[in-house]
């Protein structure tokens, strides 16, 4: 109740900006729940229509009680989903390992050598790339296929702020009927 009243004081009286405010401090608010332990969740899956693709996806949250809402199974079915769609190879940009890293660092410097760009901003145009590289091969950097103005990282720390308990992607499995290699992180 307090919340309300110093973000409608905070918004001059506004309802709407007051309401902004309070996503805003969800938000910021989510961000310090990160340390907290997850050790709770859902395991959800995703088969695309024709049964040719599947995804199982292992969301964890810190009690039973927010794993068995219906905002969290959303969410556990939307990620779900988005890896069948997007097929990330890793979960967060830390775990991509460093063999995969090094070889992409090799392919866009020598990319960008190739094109001609001069010796002394290669390494300003490897770092771009690379963090496109992280958009496509990183699930929290993707954007979120249903609103692609939002990532699933922020998507999370959306569920975060509603939900008031920390959330995170534990770990997920992609198979494709034909393809040998699922990809799982």
């Amino acid at each position: 109740m307090m919340e309300c009243k110093s973000a409608l004081a905070e918004a001059k009286g506004d309802l709407a900006e007051a309401e902004v405010v309070l996503r805003k401090r969800g938000i910021a608010s989510a961000g310090k729940k990160s340390s907290r332990t997850t050790k709770q969740g859902s395991v959800g899956s995703y088969i695309h229509a024709g049964a040719q693709l599947g995804v199982l996806v292992e969301v964890n949250c810190e009690s039973d009680f927010v794993a068995r809402t219906e905002d969290f199974q959303e969410l556990v079915r939307d990620i779900a989903m988005h890896i069948a769609a997007a097929d990330p190879q890793f979960v967060r940009r830390e775990d991509v390992d460093q063999a995969a890293l090094d070889k992409e660092k090799d392919i866009q410097r020598g990319r960008a050598l190739n094109e001609g760009k001069p010796a002394n901003i290669v390494d300003k145009i490897v770092e771009g790339r690379m963090s496109k590289y992280y958009e496509e091969v990183c699930l929290y950097e993707q954007p979120f296929v249903k609103e692609n103005t939002i990532t699933i990282e922020q998507l999370i720390k959306t569920k975060i702020a509603k939900l008031g308990e920390n959330i995170s992607v534990s770990r997920f499995a992609r198979f494709k009927v034909g393809d040998a290699t699922e990809t799982g992180a």
